[in-house]
């Protein structure tokens, strides 16, 4: 079981203030939340500001379940690499004994995990993952490449916390771009420094800065620091409720990690292609222009309206 990271008092403070005003709905788990109509519209806005701030790449649109075939997750060595954020799905496949057995422990919140069968599926970890076989499956790629705009999915980390911006299940908008390296690496720093501005333009104190994947183990440790030392990814981060800025953007160039697994290739001899991605974590940017601006959307500056359409 993943171990739960308790929040700063100031946190903890701002979740009971989200809380009490209907922003976020309490579930009795760590990390998981409803949203109430004020925070989706938000949400909704910051979102839309993104499908624009976008349409300068005539990205295609792609739409995705928050489930993943688990033979796609076993291709990329997420296991290997993030084993404590994954999610299985299980499922009931036993007879009618088993059923009364396992409804009278669930009854008494028992462990009932024994009648439980390991699905075909697992909970989508990241955005664009789905986005890798399914632009493989139509073969080699023309110059120039591919964007594509996976959308505002649902995805899943397991890991449980006081901290209201670190949810186990949460919307990530992700953009993916495929083709040459030097094509895929300029547009991947081209949307780090646009990203920047973007939030900005929002009243909010954003920077980036070279960030790593949190790998898990000592092997994981060897990974973060090369990630780091060959500038593989970028975070943009904002004050939340500290007390460090919380990281509400990613930038990562994978290389030829997902080309390599699916059989990704530029045509005529193009060779290998290589992907990028972007990701804006919604409910974090979400909860960072609340905690900038205040509770109450309506009275936020007109600028910050205007922005984000919300007038």
């Amino acid at each position: 079981m993943a171990a739960f990271q308790p929040g700063s008092p100031d946190q903890a403070a701002f979740l009971e203030e989200l809380l009490a005003a209907g922003l976020l709905i309490d579930s009795g788990v760590s990390g998981v939340y409803g949203r109430g109509s004020e925070f989706e519209r938000v949400r909704w806005a910051f979102d839309g500001l993104v499908t624009r701030t976008g349409a300068v790449d005539a990205p295609e649109h792609m739409a995705f379940p928050p489930v993943l075939p688990r033979r796609n997750l076993e291709q990329i060595g997420y296991l290997k690499s993030f084993p404590h954020l994954a999610g299985a799905i299980f499922s009931f496949e036993g007879d009618e004994a088993q059923a009364a057995e396992q409804g009278q422990r669930a009854g008494r919140h028992d462990d009932w995990s024994e009648f439980q069968s390991q699905t075909e599926l697992v909970l989508t970890p990241a955005a664009c993952y789905p986005v890798y076989p399914a632009i493989a499956a139509r073969g080699p790629l023309a110059p120039g490449g591919v964007t594509v705009d996976a959308g505002g999915s649902y995805v899943f980390r397991h890991e449980p916390s006081g901290d209201p911006a670190r949810l186990q299940m949460f919307h990530q908008r992700e953009i993916v771009r495929i083709g040459e390296p030097q094509t895929v690496a300029a547009w991947r720093d081209a949307w780090r420094d646009r990203s920047v501005g973007l939030l900005r333009s929002v009243g909010l104190e954003a920077d980036f800065d070279v960030a790593n994947d949190p790998f898990f183990g000592r092997a994981g440790q060897l990974l973060a620091r090369s990630q780091r030392a060959q500038t593989l990814k970028f975070e943009v981060r904002v004050q939340i409720a500290g007390p460090e800025p919380t990281a509400v953007a990613s930038f990562n160039y994978h290389q030829d990690h997902f080309t390599g697994t699916y059989g990704i290739a530029m045509e005529n001899g193009g060779g290998t292609a290589h992907t990028a991605c972007l990701g804006f974590g919604l409910e974090r940017i979400t909860l960072a222009l609340l905690h900038a601006h205040g509770l109450e959307v309506d009275a936020w500056p007109e600028p910050v309206l205007e922005r984000l359409q919300l007038t």
